[in-house]
């Protein structure tokens, strides 16, 4: 039994070493299913994440169950690491399901450099020279002059505006979720605020918790997969960890509000405030959505672009090729399996990553056979690593999983009790050099104040949903 915060007692059932239950009671429409080992349950428990994971249970039209990931934590109204799905006709979409960093996904780079490449021009001048050319932190603008017009094209079109523009090639969105370009954005459903926000800042990282990493293939897992994938031991890789940035924030912020003054406050918790999905506000908000997350994949693509840009100077024969790019905060209509039948729903996934098995026709073709490449950050000082999607994982989990080693501790606390020049010094000392502009966003992003990616991971392999495939050992580190 565990004991909610000022709360009644839950029991939590032990289904295997990796697996954990919460039957349906109280106001929950469906069960809760927690992936996770002992030690990480632990970690989950020690902040408000069952609870909320509860309340998504209790939102009408919901189904089958509620799936929390091994790296949850809690986040606004919903669980971050939380899915859920819901019927179309009589379920709800809810801002807080999807998160504010609308879209916040990560796109995995290969190239054709090996280690004592990057070591012999100067790791820590490539790092520089790349923190010089990819804007970064709060407020950092971009290096592009949108017009209103241009940046309507970019909210419907996505990645796939960018490499018409000329910043890439069609394998890069070929290589994206949902080809870099959700249908059904539409312009007119994105604030004038929104879109000031946002016109100012595409083809930059931001702050927080997104980063451009450079990496090394460390170990590899399947070798088969990882051949596929065109990844091997000792190469090159480069990882790109961004979002919408502020458009995407002021997209949920205005749908929060809307909602909140059309159907009022849902009872298990306002910040869960919900519109059903066929009406004229839910419909709304999924097609505002569904351009900030267009606004993202443009987002990463440029950035792709002034990366070869950059490296090209130190490598003129460099081949940078988009492996994958993933979302993470985000809604879908999928089809599931609910009681027996496969039926088309709207999945939420917030903080948590698709992973689609073998033979799903929106896995890019020639990886089809072998399935989606899931992408799984660590932190600064940490692995990271690529796995491949699962058919179990479409059983069990709505073809969801992981997206990342989940926070332990938060941002406050981590400026208050870690220095972010130290932080620096210790991961240089293990070969990681690290640009930033700023000390107090270093210190909220220690190492120390994640979860264990390692048992993640594991956790993810051992459940079915998500198998190993390749690590990834950080080399270099450029951060907001």
């Amino acid at each position: 039994m565990f004991k909610l915060r000022k709360e009644k007692m839950v029991e939590i059932k032990k289904i295997n070493d990796v697996t954990w239950k919460i039957e349906k009671f109280g106001d929950m429409k469906v069960p809760v299913i927690i992936f996770a080992s002992k030690k990480l349950l632990e970690k989950i428990k020690q902040d408000d994440t069952i609870k909320q994971s509860m309340n998504m249970a209790s939102l009408p039209g919901v189904l089958k169950n509620i799936v929390v990931c091994a790296d949850a934590h809690q986040g606004y109204g919903a669980c971050i690491g939380g899915v859920s799905a819901f019927d179309i006709n009589k379920g709800v979409i809810s801002p807080g399901e999807i998160g504010y960093d609308i879209n916040c996904s990560v796109r995995l780079l290969k190239t054709n450099l090996k280690l004592e490449d990057i070591e012999k021009k100067g790791k820590k001048e490539i790092i520089h020279s790349l923190f010089r050319t990819i804007p970064s932190g709060v407020g950092k603008g971009s290096k592009l002059k949108l017009s209103k017009q241009e940046l309507n094209d970019v909210l419907k079109e996505g990645a796939q505006w960018a490499v018409k523009k000329g910043y890439g090639i069609n394998q890069d969105y070929l290589h994206t979720e949902e080809q870099g370009c959700i249908k059904g954005a539409d312009s007119s459903a994105v604030s004038e605020r929104a879109k000031s926000r946002g016109k100012s800042q595409l083809g930059s990282l931001g702050a927080g918790n997104h980063f451009l990493e450079i990496q090394v293939v460390d170990e590899i897992f399947d070798e088969k997969i990882a051949k596929i994938f065109g990844l091997e031991k000792g190469q090159i890789t480069i990882m790109i960890h961004c979002g919408s940035r502020g458009l995407g924030h002021q997209v949920a912020s205005d749908y929060i509000k809307e909602m909140e003054n059309k159907y009022g406050w849902p009872k298990q918790d306002r910040e869960l405030v919900n519109a059903p999905i066929k009406s004229e506000l839910g419909k709304k908000y999924l097609s505002a959505m569904a351009a900030a997350a267009n606004f993202a994949f443009a987002n990463k693509q440029l950035i792709t672009h002034w990366v070869r840009q950059d490296l090209k100077h130190y490598f003129p024969n460099l081949k940078i090729d988009v492996v994958y790019d993933i979302c993470h905060n985000i809604a879908k209509f999928e089809k599931h399996i609910i009681d027996g039948k496969e039926k088309q729903v709207l999945i939420m996934r917030k903080g948590a990553t698709r992973s689609f098995g073998p033979g799903h026709p929106e896995v890019p073709s020639d990886y089809r056979k072998v399935g989606q490449p899931v992408l799984i950050p660590g932190n600064m000082g940490t692995a990271s690593y690529v796995l491949i999607g699962t058919k179990k994982a479409e059983e069990v989990s709505f073809s969801s999983t992981a997206h990342g080693a989940g926070r332990l501790m938060s941002r406050t606390r981590a400026r208050k009790t870690i220095s972010g020049e130290k932080i620096k010094q210790e991961l240089e000392k293990k070969g990681i050099d690290i640009e930033t502009g700023s000390w107090r966003g270093l210190a909220e992003e220690a190492p120390q104040v994640y979860k264990d990616i390692e048992e993640v991971v594991r956790v993810s392999h051992e459940a079915g949903i998500g198998n190993l495939v390749v690590r990834l050992k950080p080399i270099g580190v450029v951060k907001g």
